[in-house]
C-alpha cells in the first residue's frame, strides 16, 4: 500500500504520521488497498476546524470519506469508523452473493406472472 499524506495548515510530526500509517495498515488487513490518499487540514476560519479526507484506491469501487471535528484525532477516528463500516458492508454484500445461482431473466418473470394471473382468473 502506498500512502500519500498531505498536511494543510498543520505542522507535520513523526508521531502523527506513524499513527495515521498504522491505522491505515490495520484497515488494509480487511480489504486490499492499493493507494491511500489522506489529507489532514486545519481550517482557520471554520468551526470545527479540523478536516480529514481519505480516498482509498481499491480493486472495485474506491472508498471516500471526509470528516470534520474539533480535534484532529476525533476527525480522523470518525473517518476511520466510516471507512471500516463501508469496507465491512461491501465485504458482507459480496459474500452474500452466490456465484452459482442465476437470477431469473425479466422475460421469464413476466411470462410466469401473466400465467399465474390467468390461472387466478379461471
Amino acid at each position: 500500500m502506498r500512502i500519500n499524506l498531505q498536511h494543510l495548515n498543520l505542522r507535520t510530526n513523526d508521531a502523527l504520521d506513524r499513527w495515521v500509517e498504522e491505522a491505515l495498515l490495520d484497515l488494509g488487513e480487511t480489504r486490499q488497498i492499493d493507494v491511500a490518499n489522506v489529507r489532514l487540514e486545519r481550517l482557520t476560519e471554520s468551526s470545527p476546524p479540523f478536516v480529514v479526507a481519505i480516498h482509498l484506491v481499491t480493486p472495485g469501487p474506491d472508498v471516500f470519506t471526509r470528516c470534520q471535528d474539533h480535534t484532529l484525532r476525533a476527525a480522523f477516528n470518525k473517518a476511520l469508523d466510516q471507512l471500516r463500516q463501508t469496507v465491512t458492508q461491501r465485504a458482507t454484500k459480496r459474500s452474500g452473493k452466490t456465484p452459482g445461482l442465476r437470477r431469473t431473466p425479466a422475460t421469464a418473470r413476466a411470462v410466469r406472472s401473466r400465467a399465474t394471473r390467468h390461472l387466478a382468473k379461471a
